[in-house]
């Protein structure tokens, strides 16, 4: 962990070993005396280790033989967050036993809201690609069984994926600041003791793939509430159950979400680069309707570069892909690419590229499909923002009503950074019609989150 960061894998550790800071320093302390190391610590010095800071010399492993000794298990300078790089995240090539233990601790924290280093922000360079490139080359997990305390049943199969439609239905009614908390409650009471549970190969590929889904809409959640850092280690974490469960075609699916995040902040060459990963290794495993989201973000990040070439053949690409799309034969988390999506991507490719005419169409043919509110309040921004660049005010005026009328009782910062967005367009314009919608929207928008 950093000298600045939280030690949330310690912290999380000392409560599932039931032990108390001064007696976690007076443990330490008779360790180091059996082995002629006369050490003094107190409370006060594991409060420091909590806030992320490294004890010198052999301590980090007195620590790890204190707490292995409680648990009935090894722990590792991993575990506790105090490897030399350690970063809170599971270390590239760490066994998967390993990373469930510390993935399992580190939903545990987040249940508990202890806090997260001060504006969290997502990792990047070798960091956020390591965990991409680990999921598409070998090694594979050839056995992903495990002697555990709980004996994973189908029954506990059918309560994660249950969950996590139920989780994706409230996100969508209601935005992910409702539902983060809900979803990450569930993770540490639930998903946690079954993946740290007892489960043949077969069941345990089936076990993480379930839990994969729901671990992947929790990051979604943490995403839609600007917790970038959150949301992509739940990503990372989801990438790593898909590679265990051998579904490549989920695995392109949290590469999807790994794109769209990439594209948010602005990381354009890596979006590029990761949609290309999924279709590469995933391939007919994806689906038309995640093959075609990959195409879009891929021509959205391709305009933000100015290469309107490779976005014309991505959009091309996208489009053909959304022709063969069967509802009800995609994978279930691939039910967000709805009839209409495709069209919205597109049409906000278009926009960046200038071309107004092809966007105006493709933004109205995203609305006249139907979607569920927080779908269409997207498309219907789209709409208005095109029709502000077409000096159609009017027109975005009576869009930004139907768009603000649906954002109603959504907890969201991205639908409120699309509000924004249009309400600046909309004040600028000086239309009549504009500054009723303007003033609709600030009733939305004072609303604190």
């Amino acid at each position: 962990m950093g000298a600045t960061e939280p030690n949330i894998l310690l912290a999380a550790l000392i409560e599932e070993a039931g032990v108390s800071r001064a007696g976690l320093a007076a443990h330490v302390n008779r360790a180091g005396d059996s082995r002629g190391l006369p050490l003094r610590y107190e409370h006060t010095a594991v409060a420091r280790w909590l806030k992320g800071q490294r004890p010198r010399g052999r301590v980090p492993d007195l620590i790890c033989e204190v707490l292995g000794s409680r648990l009935g298990r090894p722990v590792s300078l991993d575990d506790i967050g105090m490897a030399e790089a350690g970063t809170g995240s599971p270390a590239p090539g760490c066994s998967f036993t390993g990373f469930v233990e510390r993935t399992t601790a580190l939903w545990r924290s987040d249940e508990q809201g202890r806090p997260h280093p001060p504006a969290p922000s997502a990792v990047a360079g070798t960091a956020a690609v390591m965990p991409v490139w680990e999921w598409e080359n070998p090694p594979e997990d050839a056995d992903v069984s495990r002697d555990g305390p709980v004996r994973v049943g189908p029954a506990d199969l059918v309560t994660l994926r249950a969950a996590r439609t139920h989780y994706e239905l409230m996100y969508r009614r209601t935005g992910g600041m409702v539902t983060r908390p809900r979803a990450a409650g569930f993770l540490n009471s639930v998903a946690a003791p079954l993946l740290r549970g007892g489960y043949d190969d077969a069941t345990g590929r089936r076990l993480h793939r379930a839990a994969g889904g729901l671990v992947a809409m929790a990051g979604i959640c943490a995403y839609d509430c600007d917790l970038h850092g959150p949301a992509q280690r739940h990503f990372h974490q989801a990438l790593r159950l898909a590679k265990a469960s051998g579904d490549r075609g989920f695995g392109g699916y949290v590469i999807a979400l790994l794109v769209n995040q990439s594209l948010f902040l602005a990381e354009y060459r890596q979006s590029v680069a990761f949609a290309q990963t999924a279709l590469r290794a995933a391939g007919g495993r994806l689906g038309p309707a995640l093959t075609a989201d990959l195409y879009a973000m891929q021509a959205k990040a391709y305009a933000r570069l100015g290469d309107a070439g490779g976005a014309r053949e991505c959009i091309r690409r996208a489009e053909a892909q959304a022709a063969r799309m069967r509802p009800g034969r995609e994978p279930d988390e691939a039910g967000y690419v709805q009839p209409g999506l495709v069209d919205v991507q597109v049409a906000e490719a278009l926009l960046v590229l200038g071309d107004l005419a092809g966007a105006g169409e493709r933004a109205a043919a995203a609305v006249r499909h139907p979607a569920h509110e927080r779908g269409r309040v997207h498309r219907l921004a789209v709409l208005a923002q095109v029709e502000l660049r077409r000096g159609e005010a009017d027109r975005a005026a009576a869009t930004a009503v139907e768009m603000a009328g649906l954002a109603g009782g959504m907890e969201s910062r991205r639908l409120r950074d699309r509000l924004r967005t249009v309400r600046e367009g909309l004040a600028a314009s000086g239309s009549a019609e504009a500054g009723r919608a303007v003033e609709l929207i600030d009733g939305a928008l004072c609303v604190p989150l």
